[in-house]
């Protein structure tokens, strides 16, 4: 086949995996900014009181984000070989491993949910705030790691549609609860996480259903297989090790923001809450690699999993560039969206418009990342996330000694991450991608 027609190929694959992902991996921040919006017009104290509970949730829940960039591989693979019950059964044993580790993450957090929020310094209002969030967000972690492992099985078999559809019910369930719960109830912050918690466990019902009759179709059991279940754990492992150094990086930031009172940490929050989304926006390139590299090292053609690594970069510069300029235009504005405070309105836009500019940068790690986590080489995402973050923690220290406040402070933080943290990940992937090691054939 000449190159161009297979790029065309390949670009059509790309586009229909990563279309419909986009959705619904935009649909997952939305949860966050539909709070965040709502909340914030309550006053920037429950804002900030957000911002620490979201760090604390994230933390936790993004360390477990492995229970679906583990089982995609594994399942892409055996899509790849052609043995279709097999990537069933390992995305069933995905979803048990999701909701023990989801039930015992709850309870942790809820136990330890105090002394979480107390270590991040904030005044008693904030704090109260951030804890009556928190406390109730718990019943909603075991959702929320099934939704991961549940959208990983879906994503491996290449329908990338149903998470689209689950996601966009869930999204409008959500807001809709929030805004009842909020101000039609006066229910406060913890009406947000009401609302929250109602619409992820509607979520996972909604995948049983889909899941269910993949199984009964495929002929793979309801039930956990052992093997199964320790292939997902030791492939799971190294990259809950990866994500514990993004999630190291993440949270030095927000206490860094934290450090500089309630304003930097409530504009912080509409900051990041913006990369959040914008990142996983562009992740649905790094999924839709994860799923097409997979199925290509399954089916032991390295020259195809090599040209989806091409395209899948060139696509992720395009974009992050469209993002980057529309998100810096807009910078001026973006912030009346979440907050009616003077103070947190006057330090956004400059620091949305670094974020808006440095955007390829973000894009090309991404879509790296997804391309070895599709292969399986999560040993070398393990270890260099960790060299990765030991770089950039010195850094943030410094930065946040040298800028004590105000504008220049935010905008600081936001350029030490998007940049600093950013170039030492693409750094890493990019010295693996060009080399053959990540490129193991077969199952």
């Amino acid at each position: 086949m000449p190159e161009n027609s297979s790029r065309r190929v390949i670009d059509r694959r790309i586009a229909g995996l990563a279309v419909p992902t986009l959705g619904a991996l935009v649909a997952e921040p939305l949860f966050l900014i539909v709070d965040s919006a709502l909340i914030g017009h309550l006053g920037a104290e429950p804002l900030a009181g957000l911002a620490i509970a979201a760090a604390i949730l994230q933390t936790a829940v993004g360390l477990m984000v492995f229970l679906a960039y583990s089982t995609t591989p594994l399942v892409a693979r055996r899509r790849g070989a052609g043995e279709v019950r097999g990537a069933v059964q390992a995305g069933i044993d995905g979803l048990w491993l999701a909701l023990g580790i989801g039930v015992l993450v709850g309870l942790v957090i809820w136990r330890l949910g105090s002394p979480l929020v107390s270590s991040f310094g904030a005044d008693t209002g904030t704090s109260e705030q951030a804890l009556t969030y928190l406390s109730v967000s718990c019943i909603g972690i075991p959702a929320m790691l099934v939704v991961f492992a549940a959208s990983g099985l879906l994503r491996g078999l290449q329908d990338t549609r149903t998470p689209l559809v689950v996601a966009t019910v869930g999204f409008t369930l959500n807001a809709l609860l929030n805004w009842w719960f909020i101000y039609g109830l006066g229910w406060g912050i913890a009406g947000s996480a009401w609302g929250t918690v109602a619409a992820q466990w509607a979520m996972v019902l909604a995948y049983i259903i889909v899941i269910a009759r993949h199984a009964v179709q495929a002929g793979a059991s309801p039930w956990p297989h052992k093997d199964g279940l320790s292939q997902t754990g030791r492939m799971g492992g190294w990259l809950f090790i990866r994500t514990l150094g993004l999630r190291a990086a993440f949270l030095a930031t927000v206490f860094a923001a934290t450090s500089h009172g309630t304003t930097a940490t409530a504009a912080y929050q509409v900051v990041f809450t913006i990369f959040t989304t914008a990142a996983f926006a562009l992740d649905a390139l790094a999924i839709a690699a994860q799923a097409l590299v997979g199925d290509a090292l399954g089916g032991r053609d390295p020259d195809r999993a090599r040209l989806v690594t091409k395209r899948t970069v060139f696509w992720g510069f395009v974009f992050s560039g469209i993002i980057g300029v529309v998100l810096a235009a807009l910078s001026p504005l973006i912030g009346f969206v979440f907050t009616s405070d003077a103070g947190v309105l006057e330090i956004l836009p400059p620091a949305l418009m670094v974020l808006g500019l440095t955007l390829p940068l973000s894009a090309y790690v991404f879509v790296l990342d997804g391309v070895l986590m599709g292969a399986g080489d999560a040993r070398y995402l393990a270890w260099t996330s960790l060299l990765n973050v030991a770089v950039y923690l010195p850094i943030l220290w410094l930065v946040t000694r040298l800028v004590p406040s105000g504008v220049p402070a935010l905008v600081s933080l936001v350029t030490c991450f998007t940049i600093v943290f950013m170039l030492a990940r693409a750094v890493t992937l990019g010295v693996r991608a060009r080399g053959s090691r990540w490129i193991v054939l077969g199952v």
